[in-house]
């Protein structure tokens, strides 16, 4: 069993839906973040991705049993990342693509109802090269957790 624990925090700023639309270019039905709150300009943030039965993807994964495709909340973390360092003026219009997923573990189901909290943490940043740790939660409970390394465009 995994002791990790979701981090208390106290945001610097949020950035809503409304602004993430400005940031990243996803959108429906792949913009798989709400909010995001920067707890520590361009270190740490905590997206929410809350979970409804209308996603497209429950149609087929599954139709009795509906379950968030764990390279989703990967993507749900990536975008969350993104909209934080995309926020920045330095980086303004830029891309953040994924270069790789290491050590990605899926420990909970995540299902419609649910609400999911998407803790990133900038690990290293170099050049046009950032090392991500992420861990997704719903409640207290941890549901994934990858490192992810992006490059910047």
């Amino acid at each position: 069993m995994n002791d990790t624990k979701p981090r208390i925090y106290t945001p610097l700023r949020v950035i809503s839906c409304e602004e993430i639309l400005r940031i990243i270019p996803h959108r429906y039905p792949f913009l798989l973040v709400d909010k995001v709150e920067i707890v520590e300009e361009n270190k740490f943030c905590v997206g929410t991705k809350c979970v409804t039965a209308n996603e497209l993807y429950f149609h087929g994964h599954f139709p009795t049993k509906p379950i968030l495709p764990g390279v989703l909340i990967l993507e749900a973390m990536a975008q969350t990342t993104a909209s934080m360092m995309m926020s920045q003026p330095e980086l303004k219009g830029r891309f953040a693509y994924f270069a790789g997923v290491n050590r990605a573990k899926f420990r909970r189901q995540v299902v419609p109802g649910d609400v999911l909290k998407l803790h990133v943490e900038i690990a290293r940043f170099k050049g046009k090269v950032c090392k991500v740790n992420g861990d997704a939660f719903v409640g207290e409970e941890q549901a994934a957790e990858a490192e992810m390394i992006f490059a910047i465009d």
